[in-house]
């Protein structure tokens, strides 16, 4: 059972003037978005990683180039994280875009929407999370149930990742948060996923190179990562 790390970009220039970027191409970090994610960076810096797959859009590559700092490893794009397709909607001011009938069923009703000239947030939901299950398998067989991996993508594709390892319906994703650089942890097993952190922004996460403690076998709180240990330095 790999544990896999949500990591979404950091800021845009797109972010900070409240434009929906969506899959406009040329769309990259800015001043701080590059510092988020080099400090996101150094959350990972005694945790050795398997691999890592990332959204193919420039600000994901960019935030995964600096997660990944001088370990040698390299994200491979997957698809399957790409933003979700806002069609009509891409590159519109989100002051716009409030105003529209739609944002009120995005907000109740996001299993029932299809944006104009895109795709639904179901079918979004669908092939990141299909691309998260199958990544994290593959990892499992090359890697063993131990390996951690990371993958790099967008904000609501988290939040569908998240909702769907919660058991949640797609309806309820909106009450998740993922802010720019935050990193958020699953893992699957056979049985049931588990989340292990949600839109953190501080703290080493050496701890899950040590999986001793198998969810499953936890009753009540569980008693926690180990303390005191030395950990694995980064491959």
């Amino acid at each position: 059972m790999p544990t896999v790390i949500l990591a979404r970009h950091g800021r845009t220039s797109a972010n900070a003037s409240g434009v929906l970027a969506g899959r406009t191409p040329g769309v990259r970090l800015d001043e701080v978005g590059t510092e988020q994610a080099r400090k996101a960076a150094e959350r990972l810096a005694d945790l050795s990683l398997s691999a890592a797959y990332t959204s193919p859009l420039e600000r994901c590559r960019e935030t995964a180039a600096l997660l990944l700092g001088g370990t040698g490893l390299k994200a491979r794009v997957d698809r399957g994280l790409n933003e979700c397709d806002y069609g009509d909607w891409s590159g519109k001011p989100m002051k716009e875009l409030v105003t529209e009938d739609l944002w009120k069923v995005i907000q109740a009703h996001p299993a029932g929407v299809r944006f104009p000239g895109g795709e639904s947030m179901a079918e979004m939901s669908a092939r990141s999370v299909a691309a998260v299950r199958s990544r994290d398998g593959a990892v499992a067989a090359e890697h063993g149930d131990g390996a951690v991996w990371l993958a790099v993508a967008h904000g609501d594709i988290i939040k569908a990742i998240l909702a769907d390892a919660l058991g949640m319906h797609l309806d309820a994703f909106q009450r998740i948060v993922v802010d720019p650089a935050s990193l958020s942890v699953v893992r699957y097993t056979p049985k049931r996923s588990f989340v292990l952190a949600m839109n953190s922004h501080a703290g080493s996460l050496a701890h899950l190179a040590d999986q001793a403690e198998k969810p499953d076998e936890k009753l009540g709180g569980g008693t926690g990562p180990r303390t005191g240990k030395a950990r694995r330095g980064r491959s």
